[in-house]
């Protein structure tokens, strides 16, 4: 089984570089992919980015693509958001997957709110 922690959300200006992180523990020798989604109030989730546990492919949403990377150290994966738009504003979720099944473990998630 695999756990995962969000940290790092926070209140940011317009324009900011920000970075948010997760923690996984258990086993995460399991995990084949990483990922960060994303929900703003009164929308559906979204896809922000995701990596291969190997750290060897990323994806992005065409919406971040050029303003955040997604990287991986050790059993934590960070999500540095730079340039950052009130529209970023959401709260940030942490997804694994672990069945080789699409993202199947999820964080609690952290809040990002960008404002001026």
């Amino acid at each position: 089984q695999v756990q995962l922690v969000e940290s790092g959300g926070g209140l940011v200006q317009p324009g900011d570089s920000f970075s948010i992180n997760c923690e996984a523990s258990g086993n995460i020798y399991s995990i084949n992919h990483m990922g960060w989604f994303r929900r703003a109030p009164g929308n559906d989730r979204e896809f922000v980015a995701s990596i291969d546990w190997t750290g060897s492919g990323t994806v992005y949403a065409n919406s971040v693509k050029d303003r955040f990377t997604i990287y991986r150290s050790k059993n934590t994966v960070y999500l540095q958001m730079n340039s950052l738009k009130p529209e970023d504003t959401a709260r940030y979720y942490c997804a694994a997957d672990v069945h080789q099944a699409g993202f199947d473990t999820w964080g609690q998630g952290t809040q990002v709110t960008v404002s001026s």
